[in-house]
Order: structure tokens, then C-alpha cells, then sequence
């Protein structure tokens, strides 16, 4: 199953060019399990959730402990019928199991729990986008019930859900809404924009 992301990383600062290059180097070591291409408006990452995820958190952490406004916006996506298979991408067990919807929410909760926490304050909205399935909505009201219960839910949005805490319990409550909800074999698709140190924290 193909699974990847576009990435945008935009620090609110004079230093731009400096924190992003910085930033990136921190995806070096994930180069051998992700395939990485970059251009002048996103990166590319395209590998397994769990390495997906790890290397966002580690591109955006970096940035925001700079202090700067920093702003990462990723389309993520997992399933996609216009995408060939990837080797790269690996087997996720997760997503090959059509578990009751009861125990993936009960090891949701458990995964971001169980997160080291990173010292950077964090805040983000998502979408979650589960197609060709006619049981989409159980899914979704399923993530609902779990970010609900995750420990950094804020509030419902239009469009989208709010979350706050720790960098590490955000990106592991986004990752796991990503892992464990849609059918395994079908589409399911994340709009996500994290953010550290704004000016106008909400």
C-alpha cells in the first residue's frame, strides 16, 4: 500500500532559510526508510505511517525549538487509488487487520499515552478524509470518540478538530487517527496544520 505525505515547514522569521535548512537535516537519518524529494514548495515523504510520522515530528520539533512562529502543513495520504504499491512502504500489520472499532480506539489511546513528551507546546487542526467505504461515517465517529478521550483534544472547528499539548501526544494523536481509522485497504486522506510559538495563541 502506498502512504506518504507533502510537506510545507514555514518558520515566521527573518532566519528563514537557516531553520528550514537546519530542520531538514534531521531527516537524514530516515533516509534509508523513507524515499525523500523536495522542490521548491513541499517535500515529498513516502514510506511506512510510523517512519512518516516520527520524521514530520522531528522536522517540525526542531524548527519550534528555534522559539520562532513555526507552521507545518502536510496533505497526507494512505491507500490512494491514482498511486502504484510501494515497496518502501512496507507491510503495517495494522493496516492489514480489520480489527472492531472498539480495540482500536482502546490501543489509540494507549499509543499516545504511552509518547515521551518533547518540552515543545504544540497546537494543531486536522481533517480526516475516509473514502470508498459505506461505513465511513462509523469510522469517523469512531476518531472522534478517541480524539475526544486522547488528552490533547481542544475543540471541534468547522472543517476540522483542534488539538493542544505536547508536540509528541499531537503528532501521535494525529498519526494514530491516521493508522487506525478507514477501512486497511482503502483511502484515507489527512489536511493537518501544526503550529508552535504564534503570536496570537488562541
Amino acid at each position: 500500500m502506498f502512504s506518504g505525505a507533502q510537506v510545507s515547514l514555514y518558520p515566521m522569521s527573518d532566519n528563514f532559510v537557516g531553520i528550514i535548512l537546519d530542520a531538514v537535516k534531521v531527516l537524514d537519518p530516515y533516509r534509508d526508510r523513507l524515499r525523500i524529494e523536495t522542490d521548491d514548495i513541499s517535500t515529498l515523504l513516502v514510506g511506512p505511517p510510523d517512519i512518516l510520522f516520527a520524521a514530520m515530528h522531528d522536522l517540525f520539533v526542531s524548527a519550534a525549538k528555534t522559539g520562532e512562529h513555526c507552521v507545518l502543513s502536510a496533505a497526507i495520504s494512505r491507500g490512494c487509488p491514482g498511486e502504484p504499491d510501494d515497496a518502501i512502504c512496507g507491510v503495517n500489520p495494522s493496516l492489514g487487520q480489520a480489527e472492531p472499532l472498539a480495540e482500536r480506539i482502546t490501543a489509540a489511546l494507549a499509543a499516545v499515552e504511552t509518547t515521551a513528551e518533547t518540552g515543545q507546546p504544540t497546537a494543531a487542526q486536522f481533517s480526516l478524509y475516509v473514502m470508498g467505504t459505506g461505513t465511513h461515517m462509523d469510522e469517523i465517529y469512531g476518531c472522534i470518540d478517541f480524539l475526544k478521550r486522547s488528552g490533547t483534544f481542544d475543540r471541534a472547528k468547522n472543517f476540522c478538530t483542534r488539538l493542544s499539548g505536547d508536540a509528541g501526544a499531537v503528532f501521535a494523536t494525529i498519526h494514530e487517527a491516521f493508522y487506525r481509522f478507514g477501512d486497511p485497504e482503502g483511502h484515507v486522506t489527512l489536511d493537518v496544520t501544526v503550529s508552535a510559538n504564534s503570536p496570537t495563541k488562541a
